[in-house]
């Protein structure tokens, strides 16, 4: 990206985690917009294939205070200390449900680093991206809203429930919006429980034939595009919306376990997967057993085993009434391109999702 001179007549915003997979789109789409962008990342991450004369790139480590204030300082001497808005998406993800010190590190006390360096700032909204996974699932036919039960199961969606309460309680006075975003998958796939169970079918894999829970649970999902535009309209709405607000974003009604076998193996085999129901006690055994065998690196952990009942519909009311947003795709109709990117390309189709071929 370019390194412009700032644009008064161009309202700031920073945007962290911007060379990820929504923070770069994020930052072109506010660009696009008006805005004058400071796109926050660390130093050796990829930079993006494409420039915009309203995106600045500046090195920011969210571990190191010194670096924080660094970017911080340079933003303020751009802006006169004025943005429009801060979009924070940067964070620590480990999918193996591992516990790790980088959750604190670089989530809950890196946001903590970022507020209190942006104190001598006049910003008039922070957005934090969260997660649905931090609300207690929901029965079969229901949906999760905003006001119902936090729990989080697993050390990643802990970490964003310690930073939306770090906002609230350690920063009162910052107007937060905190949008809790379901899985997030592309053309490609990306969301990593969806490129799983269509790798495992497309191999034909014996254990893909086996689910320790009900089959007519599913999970929500939105595609990069809708979540990028919901948090394009969150930015634009932002003297509405008031603070410490939560927003679900996510397709409301996800696709079911079995649905999802049955369209992806019709897809790639032409026919349906057959699942069957192994017990819990035992799907825990041979997880740990497979996870021994390929050293860890196996994707299903014996605690993945627990939350296999788990449902996550949502309630997407708030978003609609607060800025205007509902999913213009659906993984339904998504999948076929998935489908086809992989069978006419298998090893790139791996490599785009990090997975080996």
């Amino acid at each position: 990206m370019s390194e412009p001179s700032n644009q008064p007549d161009r309202p700031a915003i920073i945007v962290t985690g911007s060379t990820g997979l929504l923070g770069y789109p994020v930052c072109i789409k506010l660009a696009d917009a008006g805005y004058q962008v400071f796109g926050f990342d660390r130093v050796g991450l990829p930079e993006p294939p494409k420039h915009h004369a309203y995106v600045r790139d500046i090195e920011c480590d969210l571990t190191d205070s010194v670096s924080v204030r660094a970017a911080v300082d340079q933003v303020h001497q751009l802006t006169g200390g004025k943005l429009a808005s801060v979009v924070h998406m940067a964070a620590y993800y480990d999918f193996s449900g591992a516990d790790s010190s980088l959750y604190e590190k670089v989530t809950i006390n890196g946001t903590d680093r970022l507020l209190n360096a942006l104190e001598s700032f006049d910003f008039e909204q922070f957005i934090f991206t969260s997660t649905m996974l931090i609300h207690e699932p929901c029965e079969i036919g229901e949906r999760i809203s905003e006001d119902d039960p936090l729990e989080a199961k697993w050390p990643y969606p802990q970490s964003k429930i310690e930073t939306e309460r770090l906002i609230c309680e350690g920063h009162p006075g910052v107007r937060s919006v905190f949008l809790r975003i379901s899985g997030v998958y592309t053309d490609y796939g990306q969301q990593p429980t969806i490129v799983q169970q269509m790798k495992r079918i497309y191999e034909k894999d014996f254990q893909g034939h086996f689910f320790p829970g009900d089959t007519r649970v599913g999970q929500s999902a939105v595609h990069v595009d809708d979540a990028v535009d919901a948090i394009i309209r969150t930015v634009e709405r932002r003297d509405a919306i008031p603070p410490k607000t939560a927003i679900l974003i996510g397709e409301p009604d996800p696709l079911s376990y079995e649905e999802l076998q049955s369209m992806i193996g019709q897809q790639q085999h032409g026919k349906d997967w057959a699942t069957h129901f192994v017990p819990k006690p035992l799907a825990k055994v041979g997880a740990a057993v497979v996870d021994a065998v390929q050293g860890g690196d196996a994707f299903i952990k014996p605690f993945m085993v627990d939350m296999a009942d788990d449902h996550y519909a949502l309630d997407i009311s708030r978003a609609k009434e607060l800025i205007d947003w509902t999913p213009q795709h659906q993984l339904s109709t998504t999948l076929p391109k998935m489908t086809n990117l992989l069978k006419s390309d298998p090893d790139q189709w791996c490599r785009k999702n990090g997975l080996s071929g």
